[in-house]
């Protein structure tokens, strides 16, 4: 416990941000994210490189050349041209033209290391970025606590730049959304499918999240991270470089994490690849798909989903790039339980009538940074030989805290809870059973007969006892949902409406 009048000092990454905002005055959190991952990244890759010059150094009687680039790229480790080093930019923080050199640093570097040909921000010479706060947040990220080249200090630095996108994401609000999926939500996925070994695919990958998620969970179970490899793709070209670095300064091997304008729809960048686990969070109710071009397309094997919303064809999208054994979980808006438009019904039939469904998880609302709409997690998986004739039903719509007014993160404990539940089921050797309230095993039957509805809180009940039942915080809780479920009814009639005025009636 800590002393009266005692101190208890902020986490670094935490400190970091405040004295990063603080230099930010007034510039756009959009633009000036690209400035200090950018510094982070090269800070990172020089930790690496400066880490590894130093032991050639010594072995230079021996045969090594520390400026050898091929030395550094049989280890794996980026080679830095001596303009690019971080020793370099630091003696010249306080020169006006620091934005300029460090713009050719980013060049330098990609010149020597193809993985990162396209990758870096050259942002730094633009004038709205003060040389004197730019110089300074170069002595703040080299502080004395990142001076360190062990590996600890790169791994520090890591850490240090996922939490600053996770920033980043809430200072932009929705926009921060389309880049970062938040971490107790990818952290659930991750940790209820477990990625221990094989092909991990998001196809809508981001800021490349869940990769990372995967191979911190390998590492944290004593796995070997070169038993997965990732395979990703991203339609916006400056997320994809965000997950680029993300991946690099993780020592993630991100050459299978391709960019295209068309996306994976209209121009699928890993058409034969079938992945043992597929981890997503696409966009919620996509109504710009491009979904009329393809409507006898091969992935569509449970119906062809309507051209006004792309939910059910993103799901027929991971389960086609599934291996026979494979496993998915994705996040979907809610309404994807309930709705039949444009035949939407008939393919969630199918899907369950198949055994594909395993899980449905139906999450709290304000998780998610760029949309206020219910949001449910789907898990999905094939050759099912345990609870096939069975889906399992978890309500956690209570769950969670708030972070700020208007975000909610799951706790440790509350995905801990969660993702056990799912394991116990699962495993059917476990100790299983429903909590009303909470989670319950629903026969495909009884699905059948609710219409083929996969909203949870038809089938787990209320709970036993609600002796400390919130009743104005479960109203307000119920009447933000109905509310965000009118506005989705609005917004799918107006989508109806549009269409219907485009037919021409002769």
């Amino acid at each position: 416990m800590a002393k009266k009048n005692e101190v208890i000092e902020e986490p670094l990454e935490k400190r970091l941000w405040k004295a990063a905002d603080k230099l930010r005055k007034n510039i756009d959190a959009a633009e000036y994210k690209h400035v200090v991952l950018g510094l982070i990244f090269l800070r990172y890759i020089s930790v690496s490189f400066e880490r590894l010059y130093a032991e050639l150094v010594k072995q230079q009687a021996d045969g090594a050349d520390p400026e050898d680039r091929e030395e550094y790229l049989a280890e794996n480790v980026f080679y830095v041209p001596e303009s690019a080093r971080w020793s370099y930019l630091v003696a010249n923080a306080k020169n006006l033209q620091i934005g300029k050199l460090i713009d050719d640093a980013m060049d330098a570097i990609e010149r020597e290391n193809r993985s990162l040909k396209g990758v870096l921000p050259k942002v730094f010479s633009r004038p709205n970025l003060d040389p004197t706060s730019l110089g300074e947040l170069i002595d703040l990220i080299g502080n004395s606590t990142l001076e360190n080249t062990s590996t600890k200090s790169a791994d520090l630095l890591g850490h240090v730049f996922e939490y600053f996108l996770g920033e980043f994401a809430l200072a932009e609000g929705k926009k921060g959304g389309q880049f970062y999926t938040p971490r107790s939500v990818v952290e659930l996925l991750v940790t209820m499918l477990e990625p221990y070994q094989g092909r991990v695919l998001d196809p809508c990958c981001g800021s490349g999240g869940m990769f990372v998620q995967s191979d911190k969970f390998v590492r944290q179970h004593q796995g070997r991270v070169e038993d997965i490899s990732i395979y990703g793709q991203e339609s916006n070209q400056t997320t994809w470089r965000l997950c680029k670095m993300n991946l690099a300064i993780r020592g993630i091997d991100a050459s299978q994490v391709k960019w295209n304008t068309e996306g994976s729809f209209l121009n699928d960048a890993h058409k034969d690849v079938k992945a043992d686990y597929v981890i997503a969070n696409p966009p919620f109710n996509d109504s710009d798909w491009s979904g009329d071009q393809l409507r006898g397309d091969a992935r569509w094997q449970y119906g062809v989903p309507p051209t006004g919303n792309a939910n059910f064809a993103w799901i027929q999208h991971f389960i086609y790039h599934l291996a026979p054994k494979g496993h998915a979980g994705f996040v979907l808006a809610k309404g994807s339980l309930t709705s039949k438009t444009g035949g939407e019904g008939e393919i969630r039939r199918a899907l369950i009538d198949k055994g594909l469904i395993a899980c449905i998880v139906n999450l709290p609302a304000k998780l998610f940074l760029n949309t206020q709409i219910p949001a449910c997690l789907w898990f999905v998986s094939r050759n099912r030989t345990k609870r096939a004739g069975e889906i399992l039903f978890i309500d956690a719509r209570n769950m969670g805290h708030l972070i700020n007014r208007r975000t909610r993160e799951l706790t440790e404990d509350d995905i801990s809870t969660i993702a056990d539940t799912y394991h116990r089921w699962r495993d059917e050797s476990k100790d299983y059973t429903d909590v009303p309230g909470f989670c319950a095993s629903v026969p495909v039957s009884r699905v059948a007969e609710l219409d083929y509805v996969l909203t949870p809180g038809r089938y787990v009940g209320l709970p036993e006892e609600e002796d400390d039942f919130n009743f104005a915080e479960r109203f307000t809780a119920l009447r933000t949902e109905f509310e965000e479920q009118l506005k989705e009814e609005e917004r799918l009639n107006k989508l109806i409406l549009e269409n219907l005025s485009k037919i021409k009636i002769d």
